[in-house]
């Protein structure tokens, strides 16, 4: 049975399904086919939207999402969060993905919703926010079908760090942050309420350097939670996607997966 809750559970929000697999390979896989199952639930006519975040995804996906993709002429690919740096920076999320998995899936360009890191960052992140809002017309609230998140040994998810100011944001869809702890300063995010919105959200951690913060996230009841911790989609399903060494210190049931 796949598992397990948090204590800290919001009164509309069900409890995560906590994954372990044996390595960051076959967590991949999983992933990737967790990537064409919902693509597929959209029907063979229905648009897919997929919201990445950066950081060691990007790899993990360009190994394993390229031969799981059914038809991503139908996707609409944004990022959760992105560094106001040239589009051509090691820095840029979009830069990243376009070296190492945009060129495997042909997602059309028109399809893939990007910052403008020329403008100042306050601007780009309203700018965004114009895209979005177009990309999903009719939708007071962008609704995504999947969003892949990470989360830092500090907790952060996207650019919403502990003890900011972002975490009470309920209006923004797209909020700007210049004061980022971890650099660059200079970042916009998806805020909350459009997290909580998707449709289903996964939170994929590797390594023993995540096994505490994972712990506290999974398993805490803090009065002030970590930003991932606040991830908890009103309606959508909640995965989390964990090699052993971050899933180490959990007490919690999970399902545990061997190696393929």
């Amino acid at each position: 049975m796949p598992g397990s809750s948090s204590s800290r559970r919001g009164p509309a929000a069900s409890a995560p399904h906590v994954s372990v697999f044996p390595s960051p390979q076959e967590l991949g896989s999983a992933l990737a086919q967790l990537v064409a199952q919902r693509e597929a639930q959209c029907g063979p006519a229905g648009r897919f939207s997929l919201g990445l975040a950066g950081g060691s995804l990007v790899r993990v996906l360009a190994q394993e999402l390229p031969a799981a993709a059914a038809c991503p002429a139908r996707w609409l690919l944004a990022f959760a969060d992105e560094r106001r740096v040239p589009l051509s920076d090691p820095e840029s999320n979009y830069g990243a993905y376009q070296t190492y998995l945009l060129s495997k899936i042909a997602v059309p360009e028109d399809q893939i919703v990007v910052i403008n890191p020329s403008l100042p960052v306050e601007e780009a992140a309203a700018d965004y926010a114009a895209k979005l809002k177009e990309a999903f017309q009719g939708e007071d609230m962008p609704v995504f079908d999947l969003l892949i998140l990470g989360v830092g040994p500090d907790g952060h998810t996207c650019s919403l760090f502990p003890d900011h100011s972002l975490l009470q944001e309920r209006e923004k869809i797209v909020a700007a942050i210049s004061d980022s702890p971890k650099p660059p300063p200079e970042r916009i995010t998806l805020t909350l309420p459009v997290l909580n919105a998707a449709r289903s959200v996964v939170f994929v951690a590797t390594g023993d350097s995540k096994a505490a913060v994972i712990k506290r996230i999974l398993e805490g009841d803090e009065e002030n939670p970590l930003p991932a911790a606040l991830v908890q989609p009103h309606t959508g399903k909640l995965y989390w996607f964990l090699d052993e060494p971050a899933a180490k210190e959990l007490t919690i049931p999970f399902e545990k997966h061997s190696i393929l």
